[in-house]
């Protein structure tokens, strides 16, 4: 059952948005991988504003995900792609309908 879940914010620097989504493009692949991550979302807030949604069974899972490759990339290239740093809120997941046509 899915408890847990992540918002991240990301501000583009000017000129950076194609990069910043090429670069969650490139995140999908890796939390393909991770098994403790069931549901990511990549978004497209704003021309400049982008955002990873993600979701987990527990408060362990969140953290193996925070602590994993793609934040380890996302920390590594965040001065060259982002005008702030990311925005982490952790939430409390209340309720949850997955449906898929």
């Amino acid at each position: 059952m899915i408890k847990r879940a992540l918002f991240v914010r990301l501000e583009a620097k000017p000129g950076k948005e194609q990069a910043v989504a090429d670069f969650l493009a490139m995140g999908l692949e890796i939390t393909k991988q991770e098994m403790t991550t069931p549901i990511w979302f990549a978004l497209k807030l704003s021309p400049t504003t982008f955002g990873i949604f993600d979701a987990f069974a527990s408060d362990e899972d969140r953290h193996i995900h925070l602590q994993g490759i793609l934040a380890q990339k996302l920390s590594a290239r965040a001065d060259e792609l982002l005008a702030s740093p990311p925005l982490i809120e952790s939430i409390d997941v209340l309720g949850l309908k997955i449906e898929l046509a």
